[in-house]
């Protein structure tokens, strides 16, 4: 009851007062539970939102996310416990065997877990950047279906700003790598990080091309009013600087 009544507060919050604007495609392409969601591109604090309105209120997601990124203040770490929903990353603590045990549990409970594959929000608007093959490693071990996630328009928030998403069919780690002959490597081993490598560079060959027919459909003219943008666009990150290029 709490995750639903902050979820609603927080809808009004962004598309009520904000005016965010979303639009989703491809719901029907969602499996009805247990599977990982993998997003891209990821380059904001809007992007679990983004997530969230695209999915159904059950079952839950939870996020493969950054703990010092999220844990910036107290009342955030407060309201997260809470709520739950991250699986906090440590950089330089545990290594993914840890993520692979939560992995298993979420989608073994019939839940989603979610995984931004670049690792980070900063990179090019309307194009995906390098995906790293840790998501695609957990996807290999807990043979969890696949589901690709496609987003466009969270690099630079402001009254108004218009976002599309788009689910696209679920699929495995054999349906990407399709000559693998479906017996799983040693963990650990070379030959299971390079059979995660193929299985990266294969979904990122799906969602790139996506993204960048999604961006345009987000993009204003540049004479529209960007009311807020500086303070709505750091709202939840850190300040500093954030590479497009």
């Amino acid at each position: 009851m709490f995750y639903r009544l902050t979820w609603l507060f927080a809808r009004f919050m962004l598309f009520g007062v904000v005016r965010f604007r979303i639009e989703t495609a491809g719901r029907e392409h969602l499996p009805s539970s247990g599977y990982f969601l993998v997003g891209a591109a990821h380059r904001g604090w809007m992007d679990p939102f983004v997530v969230i309105h695209a999915l159904p209120t059950e079952p839950r997601a939870w996020f493969l996310g950054s703990g010092p990124s999220t844990f910036t203040a107290p009342w955030r770490e407060v309201l997260i416990r809470r709520l739950g929903g991250l699986l906090p990353v440590w950089r330089g603590g545990v290594g993914i065997d840890k993520h692979v045990e939560s992995a298993r549990a979420v989608v073994g409970n019939g839940a989603v877990f979610v995984q931004m594959p670049e690792g980070t929000v900063s990179g090019p608007a309307g194009r995906i950047g390098p995906f790293r093959p840790g998501a695609m490693l957990i996807a290999l071990r807990t043979g969890a279906p696949i589901v690709p996630f496609a987003m466009a328009g969270t690099e630079e928030l402001y009254m108004g700003r218009r976002m599309a998403s788009r689910i696209l069919p679920a699929t495995t780690v054999s349906g990407l790598v399709s000559d693998w002959g479906g017996v799983r490597p040693e963990e650990g081993s070379r030959e299971e990080l390079d059979l995660a490598r193929r299985a990266t560079d294969a979904l990122a060959a799906i969602l790139g091309p996506v993204v960048e027919q999604l961006h345009p459909l987000t993009v204003d003219p540049p004479d529209h009013p960007r009311r807020f943008r500086r303070k709505l666009t750091w709202f939840f990150l850190r300040p500093g600087r954030l590479d497009r290029e």
